[in-house]
């Protein structure tokens, strides 16, 4: 069974090499990581399990299904971390039917059926978020990749500690498209779930990164926002 956070969409990838894709979100719950500003605590912390759903890979296609009216599209595996679920059965059900599969993790679990995903999003958390990295299972994850699997990395950005971290991070996979995000410096809380983004805030932020990178002439480096946040703020199923 996958525990299930929310299903949701049809709506628009906000972040990431597939920025702007229609898409279906199946976010899972339960995370192995405490970030310093996540902003879906809802489907990591504990205190919220009664709240997850245990579903079957078929339930969870049916839902898409359901919600997309039959038609495949992009379906995004997000979570928490959604690398902690056994979702192999869901992919193949999907793929069956036409879907394609996309998932963001921060590569700390290696899953087998990382072989089966149409995009893996790789997105280690820099120093701001407050969590220990493992170039090991970073690796492995790399590894578990299929041939067919258009992997990126995508790196969020909070402060000049993180930008110069991203730059010797980034260096040692050249072969990896990348994207560069700024933080959301005022991220949606369990507690504060109305709580409105700082939209100067996070623009001004957004044109420090840019400055920077072209500042270093970091051409390879593509510079996007969190597109949901800027069209619907910190709202939840959009």
């Amino acid at each position: 069974m996958i525990a299930i956070s929310e299903i949701f969409g049809p709506t628009i990838q906000g972040e990431g090499a597939l920025t702007g894709v229609p898409t279906v979100f199946v976010r899972t719950g339960g995370c192995d990581f405490r970030c310093s500003w996540c902003d879906t605590l809802y489907a990591v912390e504990p205190r919220f399990k009664a709240d997850w759903t245990p579903m079957s890979a078929r339930a969870v296609l049916a839902e898409v299904e359901r919600l997309s009216g039959g038609r495949p599209l992009l379906v995004t595996l997000s979570g928490g971390n959604p690398a902690l679920q056994p979702l192999g059965e869901l992919l193949d059900l999907g793929h069956a039917r036409g879907y394609t599969f996309a998932i963001e993790t921060q590569g700390s679990k290696v899953q087998d059926w990382f072989a089966q995903l149409d995009h893996l999003t790789l997105s280690p958390k820099p120093p701001s978020a407050g969590m220990a990295f493992s170039q090991s299972r970073f690796d492995a994850c790399l590894a578990a990749a299929g041939v067919n699997t258009q992997v990126t990395l995508k790196l969020v950005i909070a402060d000049e500690a993180d930008y110069q971290w991203a730059r010797e991070f980034a260096a040692r996979y050249p072969q990896l498209p990348l994207t560069l995000q700024p933080c959301n410096p005022v991220p949606a809380t369990p507690d504060e779930p109305e709580r409105e983004t700082d939209l100067e805030a996070l623009n001004a932020r957004l044109r420090w990164l840019v400055d920077r990178v072209t500042a270093d002439g970091w051409f390879n480096a593509r510079v996007l926002p969190q597109l949901h946040v800027i069209i619907w703020n910190n709202e939840r199923g959009v």
